[in-house]
């Protein structure tokens, strides 16, 4: 599964990283994790709130850090 976090570098950012990256730990859910941010990459997923998060090239979720049990939603349903 194909996870990135779109965003400028903030907290909200980097706190969602370490989020998806533990909870696909802790569920033994293969990811490949990646951060962008880079200006094109939140333009080109429309994303106008950070942090925003793709998985497998659709965007899931912007604007927010996600409650731990959405990310284990989206692993579960994607993984």
């Amino acid at each position: 599964m194909d996870i990135k976090v779109l965003g400028t570098g903030c907290a909200k950012c980097a706190d969602t990283l370490a989020l998806i990256d533990a909870v696909a730990r802790e569920m033994g859910v293969p990811v490949t994790l990646q951060k962008a941010n880079d200006f094109g990459a939140l333009i080109s997923h429309g994303v106008m709130s950070t942090p925003g998060i793709v998985i497998n090239g659709r965007l899931v979720h912007a604007g927010s850090v996600p409650s731990r049990g959405r990310v284990e939603g989206w692993l579960e349903r994607n993984g």
